[in-house]
């Protein structure tokens, strides 16, 4: 096993600086309304609405390679299902399903082999409150993702045991979770290829535990360098579909303009006007010590930071302390896997006191980069800006 938050890092305290670190640059109104809230089980997270939950994760837990379970942000869009393990059952169906399944937990981890993989999870809409200017939405700041260690069985081996249709196209997913009372229950699509990737599980554990409640017991799919809108919580239905699906959260939600970011990889829901939103683009995050920190002048201060993209793996980190001039390189710590985060370490000394901006830019293997500008789109999706952070030398 890859290894689990425990065992990488203890409990964290949470300074002042850390939490207003990410409120930094948000709305007024969504500063005003972050309060620091602990839900049941978990560790105090950084409120961004409560019906239905959303919670923040604070930087300080990005210190370590996997976010502690605890920390874990916490993202829904109806109310959180209760669902007994005991009763819970996975149905297998659809015009494209050769013979329909039924399974219950048991069953999954006994009839197929389990796997795992390190992936981040995060929200297609994270840092939606830095857009300037301001778009809809739950108002995040940096903390709407995270990283795990994901273990379950492969969504490839669930499905070809029913048997798959010549014609199928994509396979519609459903969880527990309902509207509290009217409008369109969440419900996703994927296209056949990701569907059948290696890498996709259907996911029971997250670090070396059951998954908790809040994020998708008992069991949810994992689509490692895709957005969190596909990681169906409380998964309790697979239908492998012969036609492109038409709900809500695919045709009408979770979109961009046609290629605005690339292709989607997604050909059976495009339109002439806009795409799904898919793939994680690659991005990178300033961990420690906090923006806004006072460092001592003609003293070493170590930097940790984090970089991440959508699955070929971080090639590199560069810093720039000129305003994009001159870059220098960062060292990559361990790679976990192309999937996860990788985290990255800077050694800086300023000579004079004052007020210090630094740039991180990443790159990925695939050869992409952090946009310089904002590119802007209707509901505040893919922001991956080179972060500029200002320390205060002292």
């Amino acid at each position: 096993m890859l290894g689990s938050a425990s065992a990488l890092g203890g409990s964290l305290l949470l300074p002042s600086r850390l939490v207003a670190a990410a409120n930094e640059d948000l709305p007024r109104g969504a500063i005003v309304s972050a309060i620091m809230n602990a839900l049941p089980g978990k560790r105090p997270l950084i409120k961004r609405a409560f019906r239905p939950p959303n919670y923040e994760t604070p930087l300080a837990y990005y210190r370590q390679a996997f976010t502690p379970n605890d920390a874990f942000y916490v993202r829904w869009h109806m109310g959180v299902p209760d669902v007994a393990l005991t009763e819970w059952r996975l149905r297998v169906a659809g015009p494209a399903a050769i013979t329909p399944r039924e399974f219950t937990h048991p069953e999954l981890l006994r009839k197929f082999k389990v796997h795992e993989v390190a992936a981040i999870n995060q929200c297609s809409g994270n840092r939606r409150g830095l857009f300037a200017p301001h778009v809809p939405g739950v108002q995040w700041g940096y903390g709407a993702m995270g990283n795990a260690v994901w273990r379950g069985v492969r969504l490839k081996d669930v499905l070809e045991d029913a048997g798959l249709a010549a014609g199928a196209l994509e396979v519609k997913a459903d969880g527990a979770d309902a509207p509290t009372l009217t409008g369109p229950d969440f419900v996703k699509s994927l296209p056949m290829w990701k569907a059948l990737d290696a890498d996709t599980l259907i996911a029971f554990e997250m670090n070396g535990e059951p998954l908790s409640r809040w994020n998708g017991f008992p069991a949810r799919l994992v689509v490692p360098g895709w957005t969190a809108t596909y990681w169906v919580k409380a998964l309790t239905e697979l239908n492998v579909l012969d036609r492109p699906f038409d709900g809500f959260w695919m045709k009408t939600a979770y979109r961009v303009p046609k290629g605005l970011f690339g292709a989607s990889g997604f050909d059976s829901q495009d339109s002439e006007q806009n795409s799904p939103i898919t793939a994680i683009r690659v991005n990178s995050l300033v961990i420690n010590p906090a923006p806004g920190s006072a460092l001592p002048v003609n003293r070493r201060t170590e930097l940790l930071g984090i970089a991440w993209d959508g699955g070929s793996g971080i090639r590199s980190v560069e810093i720039s302390l000129d305003g994009g001039a001159n870059w220098r390189a960062a060292r990559l710590g361990r790679d976990l896997g192309k999937y996860s985060w990788r985290q990255w370490h800077f050694s800086l000394k300023p000579a004079q006191s004052g007020v210090l901006t630094l740039m991180a830019r990443a790159r990925a293997r695939d050869g992409s980069t952090q946009a310089d500008a904002l590119i802007p789109n209707p509901a505040g999706y893919h922001h991956n800006v080179v972060q500029q952070v200002e320390f205060h030398a002292v």
